[in-house]
């Protein structure tokens, strides 16, 4: 097998894991209230990666990895996953998953709206196109297909869905500058924000006995959503011949997102949300458009 072939699988088998991780938020936290699905799939997720480790023979690096990057683990682990993950599912607790998952979808333009500030980029007329064109979408699902009477089905799980996309973006922007190996990185940010996490729920009254179905839905949201998946994807990203390509699979995943929470949820899917998801996604693939340049005499 090629690289690319093997970039493509290992692709493909990341946007299907991803695909599956709406429904799977959805039905634990029918057991589990959001921060405690937070607490257990951290949990899962810090042992699936510290088992990656542990088959790369590579934990030995972890201890000299948190003397010299524990500030910057602390600060991107509040980040991602404490607070990230905790807004996330509070959106996904509020809305239907059709929902949360289509504006889920909006991080990558966040992302392009950001750099502006942080990374000092300029923004360009067809970014602006693209954003106009995205949040009609989001308007078109938050309203379920009356953006303009402005009566929306759910404003917190809205809010939320969106300040998660903000939390996102505004992660990966920062982790452009970080020097840590992206795995041991990963791994040191689970592990310094779990006693956040604990303690969060301690304060809140949520470090209470759960059902075994809950902790099941935690650990597939862990190992996969947070953790395993991961790697799967930066392995496609380092054997592609083409980051392109493989960026392009994750289009893959919204519509089988639908189709697998209509089937396990039993979600009717609205008229809405597919019309604010093409949207979403029309306004994605417009800001990825070549820009063509103009010959000047």
């Amino acid at each position: 097998m090629t690289s690319q072939n093997k970039a493509y699988l290992f692709g493909l088998s990341a946007v299907l894991a991803w695909s599956t991780v709406a429904t799977a938020f959805k039905i634990s936290l029918q057991h589990l209230s959001p921060a405690q699905l937070l607490l257990y799939a951290s949990v899962f997720s810090l042992l699936s990666l510290l088992a990656i480790l542990g088959w790369q023979q590579r934990l030995g690096e972890l201890l000299p990895a948190l003397r010299q990057h524990w500030k910057r683990s602390l600060l991107l682990g509040a980040v991602n996953p404490s607070a990230y993950y905790l807004i996330l599912f509070q959106a996904y607790a509020l809305l239907p998953a059709q929902e949360a998952q289509a504006l889920n979808y909006t991080w990558a333009l966040t992302m392009t709206l950001l750099a502006v500030p942080v990374l000092g980029q300029r923004l360009r007329a067809q970014d602006m196109l693209a954003a106009v064109v995205c949040y009609s979408g989001v308007l078109t699902i938050a309203t379920r297909g009356a953006p303009f009477a402005l009566q929306f089905s759910n404003l917190p799980g809205v809010g939320f869905a969106l300040l998660s996309t903000l939390l996102w973006a505004g992660y990966w922007l920062f982790n452009t500058r970080d020097e840590r190996e992206p795995v041991i990185g990963l791994t040191l940010n689970f592990l310094l924000s779990l006693p956040l996490t604990l303690l969060w729920c301690a304060l809140n009254g949520e470090l209470q006995p759960v059902a075994w179905q809950g902790i099941a839905g935690a650990g597939y949201v862990g190992m996969l959503e947070m953790g395993f998946t991961f790697v799967l994807w930066l392995s496609a990203m380092k054997l592609t011949q083409s980051t392109a390509r493989i960026a392009n699979l994750i289009f893959l995943s919204p519509m089988l997102s639908l189709f697998l929470i209509n089937l396990f949820l039993g979600e009717p899917i609205l008229p809405s949300t597919l019309t604010g998801l093409a949207l979403i996604l029309g306004g994605l693939l417009l800001q990825k458009l070549p820009v063509t340049q103009t010959a000047t005499a």
